[in-house]
C-alpha cells in the first residue's frame, strides 16, 4: 500500500492547448479589479511577484514523497500565461482604471503610476445596471433597453466585439461588482424557458448580475461570481452552462474575516475544542462598504458569511461542542479606512473538564490586495477547465468563496484545507496523476 489511492489516475484528459490570448471580462472597474488588471500588468513588466497566486507560484506534489516532484502548478498544467492576457470591464461609472484604481485608493502612487499608461487605456462599457438591486451606488454609463433580455443581446454583442477587437482566443467573465440585494430563488428561475420569459417581462428576480451570466454562458464564455448574489447559482443558468459544456464558479471572492475563519475553525474541530460563541465586526470605506450599508446588500453578504461555521464545525454530529455557539456578524461602513479594511474576531472556545478560553483576532487586511490573485487564478482555471470539456459547477474552485456552489443536494465544504486538497487532487486527475491521499504506509514496511 502506498500514500497515493491506487487505480485513481490512468491517462489525462485530453485538454486543448492554451494557444493565443484570454480575454478576462470583469463586471466592474472598482477597486478589485483595478488592483487585479494593475497587478498583472506590473508583473508582467518586473517590477511586482504574483503574490496570493497559487496559479503563480504555489507547487503541486506528484507521486510518492521520496520521488520528489512537485513542480510549480503553472509548469504541470496547461494555463494561460500572462503575457497573453488582455482586459476589458463594464461598469455605471465611466471612469477608466488609473482614475478608477486612483479613486479606490489601494495602491500606492509609486506603483499606480508605474503602469498609469496602461490602465488609462481600458474604459469601461456601459452596463446592465438597476438603482433598485444596489441601491447605495449609481452612475450615468448604463444600457438601455425594453427589457432585460434585450440588455442581454446588448451584452452579448459586447462580448463579441471585444474578442473581435482584441484577436482574443478565448474569454472568461468574472463578477467583481457590488453585492446586489438578498433574492431568493424563485419559478422564474427553474428553467431556461422560465428565465428567458422573465428576461422578456422584466421579471424583478432576475438582477443584472443573472442578465451578466445569461449573455456570457449564451456566448460561450466560462462565468465566475465573486459576490454572493445568487446569480448563476439557479437551475436555469447551471443547467445552460452543463448544456453548452462551459463551467461555472461561485459564490463571493474569501478574502478577509471569512478566509480566518475556514482557517481557525478547522483546527478547533481537529482538535475537539467546543465553541460558545463567535463575535465578528468589520470596518471598511471603500465602495463595498457603501454598497453593504444598505440593510438589503448586507442582508446578501451576512448570508454568505454566516454558513461557514455550520459546515465545518457539523453542530448535528457534536452537540456539544457545537450545538449552541453564538455567531453574530456585522459590517460597519467607515470612510476614512478606505480599502483598509479591519476584521475583528472574538472566539469564545471550551476546553478540558469545560474551562473556558479566548482567542482574539486582528485582521487589518487590503480587502482588493486579497481579492486580486483571487480574480487572476479562477481566470485561469475557468480557462483551462473549458478546454478539458468540465462543465457545470466547479466545486474543486471552492478554495476561492466564501459561499461554495454545489450540486442540488450536496452541502458545500468550508474547510480551507480540504478545499486546497479538492484543488490539487483535481488538478493531478486532469493530468492523469494518482491521487494523494498521505497515508504513507509503504514507507514502513509491511503492516499486518
Amino acid at each position: 500500500m502506498n500514500d497515493t489511492n491506487a487505480g485513481t489516475g490512468g491517462s489525462r484528459r485530453d485538454i486543448r492547448p492554451a494557444r493565443g490570448k484570454l480575454g478576462v471580462l470583469l463586471v466592474g472597474l472598482g477597486a478589485v479589479s483595478t488592483t487585479f488588471i494593475a497587478g498583472v500588468e506590473s508583473v508582467r513588466r518586473g517590477r511586482s511577484r504574483p503574490i496570493g497566486s497559487l496559479t503563480q507560484l504555489n507547487t503541486i506534489r506528484l507521486g510518492k514523497r521520496t520521488e520528489e516532484r512537485a513542480p510549480l502548478i503553472k509548469d504541470f498544467v496547461p494555463l494561460a500565461d500572462l503575457e497573453d492576457l488582455v482586459f476589458g470591464a463594464w461598469d455605471p461609472i465611466p471612469d477608466d482604471a488609473y482614475a478608477s484604481a486612483k479613486l479606490a485608493g489601494v495602491l500606492s502612487h509609486e506603483d499606480l503610476e508605474a503602469v498609469g499608461d496602461f490602465l488609462g487605456t481600458i474604459r469601461p462599457m456601459p452596463a446592465v445596471f438597476d438603482k433598485s438591486y444596489v441601491k447605495r451606488l449609481d452612475g450615468s454609463n448604463v444600457k438601455k433597453g425594453a427589457d432585460k433580455m434585450e440588455l442581454a443581446e446588448q451584452l452579448r454583442a459586447d462580448i463579441r466585439d471585444f474578442k473581435a477587437e482584441h484577436g482574443c482566443d478565448r474569454l472568461v467573465v468574472v463578477w467583481a461588482a457590488s453585492t446586489e440585494i438578498y433574492l431568493r430563488p424563485h419559478d422564474v428561475h427553474a428553467t431556461l424557458e422560465t428565465f428567458e420569459e422573465g428576461l422578456r417581462a422584466g421579471h424583478e428576480a432576475i438582477a443584472p448580475s443573472m442578465v451578466y451570466a445569461y449573455a456570457a454562458l449564451q456566448e460561450g464564455v466560462p462565468f465566475a461570481n465573486g459576490a454572493p448574489n445568487l446569480t448563476v447559482d439557479v437551475p436555469a443558468l447551471t443547467d445552460l452552462a452543463r448544456a453548452r459544456g462551459l463551467p461555472v464558479a461561485g459564490k463571493d471572492f474569501k478574502t478577509g474575516q471569512t478566509l480566518m475563519k475556514t482557517i481557525i475553525a478547522p483546527g478547533l474541530k481537529a482538535r475537539m475544542l467546543g465553541l460558545r460563541g463567535w463575535f465578528s465586526t468589520n470596518i471598511l470605506g471603500n465602495r463595498d462598504g457603501a454598497v453593504l450599508d444598505d440593510p438589503q446588500s448586507f442582508k446578501t453578504k451576512e448570508e454568505s458569511k454566516l454558513g461557514v461555521l455550520d459546515y465545518i464545525l457539523q453542530p448535528d454530529m457534536y452537540p456539544d461542542l457545537y450545538g449552541d455557539f453564538y455567531h453574530k456578524v456585522r459590517i460597519n461602513y467607515y470612510p476614512p479606512r478606505g480599502d483598509d479594511k479591519e476584521g475583528w474576531d472574538n472566539i469564545d472556545i471550551v476546553g478540558w473538564m469545560g474551562y473556558p478560553m479566548q482567542i482574539k483576532i486582528d485582521f487589518l487586511c487590503k480587502d482588493s490586495i486579497l481579492a486580486a490573485p483571487i480574480v487572476l487564478d479562477l481566470a485561469l482555471f475557468l480557462d483551462l477547465a473549458a478546454r478539458a470539456g468540465l462543465s457545470g459547477i466547479q466545486e474543486w474552485l471552492s478554495f476561492y468563496f466564501k459561499s461554495p456552489q454545489v450540486a442540488e443536494g450536496l452541502y458545500p465544504e468550508h474547510d480551507l484545507f480540504i478545499q486546497h486538497w479538492k484543488l490539487k487532487n483535481t488538478l493531478r486527475w486532469l493530468m492523469g496523476e494518482e491521487q494523494i491521499t498521505h497515508l504513507g504506509m509503504e514507507y514502513y514496511g509491511e503492516q499486518e
